[in-house]
């Protein structure tokens, strides 16, 4: 699904889910966000950023992570600053994976997922994860320019079954679209 929208400046990407039920494993989502290179941008990523590290440069921070889901509102919080992001750039992948500590979960076992990509007070996409239900991670978005002009916005959500660590390496090898 494609969107007009260009000249995207700073973005927030936020996802919720609600707890697990009581004695059950909690239950981890991790905002993931990979950046590419300008001259291969569906090569291998330049950066990930998730949980455990941030953007080299700090244009892409992690603001708020649970590891359970609980509390009101957005459970997990990632700022992409792309204003700020070197012209070397031009493509930025963001997705969701779900932690598999304690057996495999998918979104379908999860109750009231959900993700929204906003830049202010404008929604970008929002989504529930119920077209993915088989999944354990989704690609939700992707930003991409032509050397230095302006960011676009690409929404769209596509499944991915397996471990994280598998789902960073290959969210954003897909084929360019034309």
């Amino acid at each position: 699904m494609s969107t007009p929208n260009k000249d995207i400046e700073q973005v927030e990407v936020r996802v919720k889910w609600d707890p697990s039920p009581h004695g059950e494993p909690a239950n981890d989502l991790d905002i993931i966000a990979a950046t590419y290179p300008a001259d291969e941008p569906y090569g291998a990523p330049a950066y990930l950023v998730h949980f455990d590290s941030r953007s080299p440069d700090g244009t892409i921070t992690l603001n708020r992570d649970s590891r359970t889901g609980q509390g009101f509102g957005f459970d997990e919080v990632m700022t992409i600053e792309l204003d700020r992001l070197a012209d070397r750039y031009g493509r930025v992948v963001v997705g969701v994976a779900i932690q598999q500590r304690d057996g495999h979960k998918t979104f379908g076992a999860i109750r009231s997922t959900a993700v929204e990509i906003g830049e202010g007070y404008t929604i970008l996409t929002e989504n529930d994860f119920s077209g993915v239900a088989w999944a354990t991670a989704a690609v939700v978005g992707e930003f991409t320019r032509d050397g230095s002009g302006p960011w676009g916005f690409r929404a769209g959500v596509r499944g991915f079954d397996g471990a994280p660590d598998a789902f960073a390496a290959v969210m954003g090898s897909r084929a360019p679209e034309a």
